[in-house]
């Protein structure tokens, strides 16, 4: 089976962004190119960890109503939610409502909060766990890595709920610091050189 498929502009794009109408997008702008902004990070780990046993297709076409939910992810605000928000979310139809991913979200939020404090940013951080060449294999034939059974662990330590190391792969591969792009991918190019350009967060 190919890894690419063709799209509705002729060009050639990663096998599983032809699945569902909706990933043309996400893919061709956003799936596998760096980002330094630390609520796009913070959101991105709480929609992974929302996925864990459902779609990603489910989990994207929710991300407006997540994000309305739980004030843009904004992880200040999100880290001084309490019972009430927790009672405000379960009731939220337009959202998963699993008890222990919200409140492992707010947990999350106060361990950003106490990252920001200790290392500046989000950024600095997770950018610092990004995989050196050498220990990925073929795109898109992996689904965790040393470097993400080393950050999984890292943020455990640090408090960190629901950031197993696949969880932790899939978030490097949409956040960028993997260009797991299929080979044949017309959008791998420029990914490569989003990654090129990019400052790394020191």
């Amino acid at each position: 089976m190919s890894e690419t498929f063709t799209g509705p502009d002729g060009h050639a794009r990663c096998r599983w962004a032809g699945s569902a109408p909706e990933f043309l997008d996400y893919h061709d702008h956003e799936w596998g190119f760096p980002v330094a902004d630390d609520i796009r990070l913070f959101e991105k780990i709480c929609l992974e960890s929302f996925q864990s046993g459902l779609s990603w297709r489910t989990i994207l076409n929710k991300r407006p109503a997540f994000r309305a939910a739980f004030d843009g992810f904004d992880f200040h605000e999100v880290a001084r939610y309490g019972a009430q928000d927790v009672a405000r979310l379960l009731g939220d139809a337009r959202i998963v409502r699993h008890r222990g991913k919200i409140e492992a979200v707010i947990n999350n939020a106060a361990r950003a909060v106490e990252m920001v404090e200790a290392e500046g940013s989000l950024a600095t951080f997770f950018w610092r766990y990004e995989p050196p060449p050498e220990e990925l294999g073929r795109p898109q034939t992996q689904s965790q890595s040393p470097s993400s059974i080393r950050l999984s662990m890292a943020l455990k330590r640090l408090g960190w709920r629901f950031v197993g190391p696949t969880t932790m792969f899939a978030f490097m591969q949409a956040m960028g610091l993997i260009n797991d792009h299929a080979l044949s991918c017309e959008l791998r190019a420029a990914a490569d050189e989003a990654r090129r350009r990019f400052a790394r967060p020191t």
